[in-house]
Order: C-alpha cells, then sequence, then structure tokens
C-alpha cells in the first residue's frame, strides 16, 4: 500500500479524517528534456489518453522524426483509480488522536502493535516517525483513502462544487462567507460574523497559495484531481 500525504498546518488531514475534504489536487511537475544543442526544453501536454496526460515532443517540435526517442511520453498518476492509500500520519498524532477518541486503552492497544511492527528493540517513540509522517511505516496507519475518480485539468480550471470538496467550506455566520478549512474558527468581524470570501474559488485560491507557495494559482499548472473515499479504519 502506498500512502499519501495532507498538510497538517493547513489542517487538511484532519479535513480527510473528518469527512469534510474528498478530493484533492496534486501539481504536475513539467517534464524537461535535453533537444540536441536547443538546450532544456519544458514540453506541452498534448492531450489526456488513456488516464494519462501525454506530450508529444513532434507537436512541439515538428522537425522531430520517430527515430529521435522522445515521443510521446506521459505524465502518470501517482495513484490509480480503486486503489487504497493509507492517510500519513507521525506515530504522535495517531497515539493522542486515539487516546483522546478513543480513551487509553485503545490509544495503548495500537501502541503495542505499532511498538512490534517497528522492531529492533526500539519503540516508535525513538524513530524519525515519532513527529515526522514523512519517516512512518505505512502498515502502521490506522486510516486510508480509496481513489474513486481522476482527472486532469488546469488548476484555474476547478468548480466552485469541486472547492468545496477540497475542504472549502460555507459559513454560515455571513452571506456568501467562504472559508478553507485551516480557518474553520475563522476571524470575525466587530459585528461578530466571519471574514471570508465571497466565492468558494477565491477560498482555494488562497489554500493553495499557502499550501504550494504565491505563484501556484497564477502559474495555473495542470494537476491531477483525484476524489477520494475515506475508509475509517483499517486493521494492523
Amino acid at each position: 500500500m502506498k500512502k499519501i500525504m495532507f498538510n497538517d498546518k493547513y489542517g487538511l488531514t484532519e479535513a480527510v479524517l473528518s469527512g469534510r475534504k474528498t478530493m484533492t489536487r496534486r501539481i504536475i511537475p513539467p517534464i524537461e528534456i535535453e533537444w540536441a544543442l536547443r538546450g532544456k526544453v519544458i514540453l506541452p501536454v498534448s492531450g489526456f489518453r488513456h488516464g494519462c496526460l501525454w506530450m508529444d515532443c513532434r507537436e512541439f517540435l515538428p522537425d522531430s522524426g520517430l527515430v529521435d526517442n522522445v515521443a510521446p511520453q506521459k505524465y502518470q498518476p501517482l495513484y490509480d483509480v480503486g486503489e487504497e492509500v493509507a492517510i500519513a500520519q507521525s506515530y504522535r498524532d495517531i497515539y493522542n488522536t486515539m487516546k483522546e477518541r478513543d480513551g487509553n486503552a485503545k490509544a495503548n492497544e495500537w501502541w503495542v502493535k505499532a511498538y512490534d511492527f517497528v522492531g529492533d528493540g526500539l519503540g516508535p517513540g525513538v524513530t524519525p516517525g515519532y513527529r515526522n509522517k514523512m519517516f512512518v511505516r505505512v502498515d502502521l496507519m490506522p486510516h486510508a483513502v480509496r481513489i474513486t475518480g481522476i482527472k486532469a485539468e488546469r488548476l484555474q480550471d476547478i468548480s466552485e462544487e469541486d472547492c468545496l470538496k477540497e475542504g472549502v467550506f460555507l459559513d454560515t455566520t455571513a452571506p456568501d462567507c467562504y472559508q478553507p478549512f485551516y480557518t474553520f474558527y475563522g476571524s470575525k468581524k466587530k459585528d461578530g460574523t466571519s471574514i471570508g470570501f465571497h466565492t468558494a474559488k477565491h477560498a482555494f485560491e488562497n489554500l493553495i497559495d499557502k499550501i504550494s507557495g504565491t505563484e501556484a494559482w497564477r502559474s495555473n499548472p495542470w494537476t491531477y484531481a483525484y476524489e477520494l473515499e475515506l475508509i475509517k479504519e483499517i486493521e494492523l
């Protein structure tokens, strides 16, 4: 099983686990090729076929031929439809969440299993995965998502409906007040209503620029949009 990571700083792991976030977009880094004496060339996308984005150098460089061994190439998605993917969490976060939600007995049961999995006489508390989810074992993750759909589109082509699936929500304390999930307890005006965005798309733009950098939205890259179905709890 593979793992998938969501941004903790902006509450996206929590949004997935609570069922508020059912879609995620991953920016597709453009593929570069070395083209003879022309230097590096970043290829444009030529189409979406057989579940993948494709580039064809012959469309970009018409004097190239089949013998040049540079076309076609494809941007392979990270996950496939139907695939189950573990939600990466640090061991500390898993233990604390279980302790708060299910009590000490449940949390300690998971900890004992985790200790056996880690092995070498080292418990999960002294491994890099205790604080950093990049280093956790996939088979110790208690939750997963199932990929139920994949599509490729430019970032700015996201619909209002998909923005809501990405963790943006409508705050009912003010009219047309959309907020990213990380501002769930958002800033308030003097009259007690929330400060937010007039459209879900503007709220998502704010979120993606915080996660991927201030130029993410403006650069309008190609993305793979994955639809997610939460698997509540999986057996270790």
